[in-house]
């Protein structure tokens, strides 16, 4: 008799007979939604827990599988991770379900605090909060950068391709893009010529083989068989979802409506900014920022604020940048329309991308796992987003602790030069703060960012009095 396909539930060693109602799946996603702060380091720990070692609904091996196929995807991981194991369960609708229950939460408390942001916005209690919660973020981004630099610079190499990625965007302002793809081409030509050294980026966890297996409770669905037709449906639904709600807005407002331009460039942001929501507000920063002048880069801090104290993916950001660039670009609409129409619309073309990704590739993991060119490509491209990571945190410092910073060209370089005596002493402060608690003390997130905004409340009172 011949033996089962090593794909099939039958197969399965993790198998053990039972299926998980839409129902009870609903749930458990309401409920990793709402535990879902943290960071994609946390959320991953979270649907850990839950997942594999509470609810023991996908094996160790099966849950580490699908992570690093999202590890080589541009956007969130987190949430991607989350469309995958449910779209391994219930197919399209368990996908859907999982991935859109991942954002709810953060798409309406990042709505809610942008409206409150640009109506109290001038409040000092409020600019006392927000005073705190940069100075956290500071702490949580230069950690980011050293938890991120541990896992992939390893030798000279992976530490050149960072610095130069540093330099590249902080002296020189080379797009990030730009930066992702040379990174690409560096780890795809290392990989011929050294591959040891450009074989440094492994799996969360360690080996799939080594890795701990519990007993899943559940069957799994059969994955479909790759097709072409599986891939031109997928494209077709995708793109229609993706693209005409960008059209319908070119036909009926033009294509220098505020609209159209962030649905087109955040639409570019999801398909390049692999590395997380830091590497994405790399280049939302260097373009929002700097080209389309659509909010500050104070502004642009307040928004990686709010998304780290909210649950949902940390690429949020991005409706809060969209939400600002509509608001101070209104059009024909009153400025709060413009601004919630610009949030929904960065928000729609933000996240359909990261479906798409899913149930496209998904089939075709099998293939992906093991690619050694791809892993060193990958490799190098993380290490390049090391460098921007590092750049976001250096150009943050300085917008949040000097009230005025100068820049002075010199061969090509943009360098920024700060005032000393314009330095604001009461975020400095706090920062010192913030840094003692993440790296003295070694505190949580969650921690940092209630002493920070206590500290901020603190000053902001001092300052009044």
């Amino acid at each position: 008799m011949p033996a089962p396909p090593t794909d099939s539930p039958a197969a399965d060693p993790t198998a053990a007979g039972r299926e998980v109602s839409l129902g009870e799946a609903f749930g458990t996603w309401c409920r990793v939604a709402a535990l879902s702060f943290g960071g994609p380091a946390g959320q991953i720990a979270v649907m850990h827990r839950i997942l594999v070692d509470e609810k023991r609904w996908i094996s160790e091996a099966r849950f580490l599988h699908a992570l690093n196929y999202c590890m080589l995807l541009p956007g969130p991981e987190a949430q991607q991770l989350a469309t995958y194991v449910g779209w391994l369960m219930h197919g399209v609708r368990g996908g859907l379900m999982a991935g859109l229950l991942f954002i709810l939460p953060g798409v309406a408390s990042i709505l809610g605090l942008s409206i409150v942001y640009v109506t109290y916005g001038q409040a000092p209690a409020l600019q006392a909060v927000f005073l705190g919660l940069k100075a956290a973020v500071v702490a949580i981004v230069l950690e980011a950068v050293i938890r991120i630099g541990r896992r992939v610079l390893k030798n000279r190499a992976m530490l050149a391709i960072a610095v130069l990625s540093f330099v590249a965007i902080f002296l020189f302002h080379v797009p990030f893009p730009a930066v992702v793809f040379a990174a690409a081409i560096i780890g795809l030509a290392g990989n011929r010529i050294a591959p040891a050294t450009f074989q440094v980026l492994k799996g969360q966890g360690g080996n799939e083989a080594e890795a701990s297996e519990p007993v899943a409770e559940i069957v799994l669905r059969e994955p479909p068989t790759p097709s072409l037709r599986h891939a031109l449906t997928v494209t077709g639904i995708c793109g229609l979802l993706w693209f005409g709600p960008l059209a319908l807005i070119a036909a009926t407002l033009g294509t220098d409506s505020v609209l159209f331009q962030e649905g087109v460039f955040f639409s570019k942001a999801a398909v390049v900014t692999f590395g997380g929501a830091y590497a994405a507000l790399v280049y939302v920063t260097q373009q929002a920022v700097e080209r389309f002048h659509w909010l500050t880069l104070p502004q642009a801090t307040d928004g990686l604020a709010m998304a780290e104290t909210t649950p949902g993916p940390l690429i949020m950001v991005v409706q809060f940048v969209g939400f600002l660039g509509a608001w101070n670009q209104p059009g024909p609409f009153p400025p709060m329309t413009a601004a919630i129409l610009g949030a929904l619309v960065t928000t729609w073309v933000t996240f359909v991308p990261c479906f798409y990704w899913i149930f496209l590739g998904s089939p075709h993991i099998e293939r992906l796992r093991g690619n050694r060119a791809l892993n060193a490509a990958l490799s190098s491209v993380t290490a390049a987003v090391v460098g921007a990571i590092l750049n976001l945190a250096v150009t943050f410092t300085l917008a949040i602790l000097f009230r005025e910073v100068a820049t002075l060209s010199v061969a090509g370089m943009r360098i920024p030069v700060p005032n000393l005596s314009r330095l604001d002493r009461a975020a400095a402060g706090v920062t010192v703060a913030a840094l003692l608690l993440t790296f003295g003390a070694k505190r949580g997130m969650a921690t940092t960012l209630v002493v920070s905004c206590f500290l901020g409340l603190l000053a902001g009172w001092f300052r009044l009095v």
